[in-house]
């Protein structure tokens, strides 16, 4: 989560296909907003029988679901993959798998069951996949192949789809380059989300295709460069303990001063992950927005 500046969303090429490699094209949803910047790509994978991924919100407005069928006119999609079912991902799964026959394939459904507040607000409840993919397994069509790589952290059911013809990586919400990922509890796991990213640094590929914003042209370096930023965190959230600072919506304010106010809950959302998984190791104590250091 950062600052950056708004884009000038009149020059965002919506409902229209943009080829982006050789295999890739990208047709870039109508939903921009602070949390998914100027809207959440989908990703056509291959020619002819291709791969759909993340197929995007829905909404009120059918717009993006009929660009995505006139775009596919003529060819035949064999999945419909998901990386993950917040609402900007995969509602349209269905009504485009209704409209073309194509399976849902993909992230295990999603649906949280706690008794504290409601944490699954964002995520798609309508999501019904016809094959579940574990890490590992894959799709492929007519010179193309997508793999399944278990990713939690952000979301416990979050998968990124690597596609070794072109040593690339659909993202989803993991690893973006305009943004660090909001981790929210319950279901989101700071531990986890650290151990899917130092996995992500055991892999060789050279182009990550996030589900918002640019292409990640260096990727392992931005890897790198976001778990030290989370270390970073985790240091100020210890000082900012130290020093009697334990109620999240000041440790936001002090934190993040330079990040749109908008934005503020959800760091208090990856503030508390942190501190959830401090307190598992043992350095902190406390539950909902009080905390301490463990004496």
């Amino acid at each position: 989560m950062n600052g950056m500046d708004a884009p000038d969303l009149s020059k965002e090429p919506y409902a229209i296909a943009e080829q982006v490699s050789p295999l890739i094209r990208r047709v870039l949803a109508h939903n921009p907003s602070p949390f998914s910047y100027t809207g959440t790509q989908t990703y056509i994978v291959g020619t002819g029988e291709v791969a759909v991924i993340d197929p995007g919100p829905l909404g009120d407005d059918p717009a993006h679901v009929e660009a995505l069928i006139r775009i596919l006119e003529g060819e035949k999609i064999v999945a419909i993959m998901c990386t993950h079912t917040h609402r900007d991902h995969s509602p349209a799964a269905a009504p485009l798998a209704a409209a073309t026959g194509a399976p849902v394939i993909g992230c295990a459904p999603l649906v949280l069951e706690d008794d504290g507040p409601r944490a699954d607000a964002s995520f798609d409840a309508t999501y019904a996949p016809d094959r579940i993919l574990a890490d590992g397994e894959g799709v492929s069509g007519p010179g193309w192949t997508l793999m399944a790589v278990a990713t939690p952290g952000h979301t416990s059911n979050h998968l990124c789809f690597a596609l070794p013809q072109e040593k690339a990586l659909f993202s989803g919400d993991h690893v973006m380059g305009w943004s660090t990922s909001v981790v929210s509890p319950p279901d989101g796991d700071m531990a986890a989300y650290m151990r899917s990213l130092a996995l992500l640094m055991d892999r060789d590929d050279e182009v990550y295709y996030a589900a918002h914003g640019a292409p990640i042209e260096n990727p392992r370096r931005l890897v790198r460069g976001m778990m030290g930023h989370r270390k970073q965190r985790e240091g100020q959230i210890l000082r900012l303990l130290d020093a009697g600072v334990g109620h999240i919506p000041d440790m936001v304010g002090s934190m993040y001063k330079g990040v749109d106010k908008r934005l503020h809950p959800a760091a208090g959302r990856s503030v508390l992950a942190h501190l959830i998984d401090l307190r598992d190791r043992g350095e902190v104590t406390g539950a909902g927005e009080d905390w301490a250091r463990v004496a």
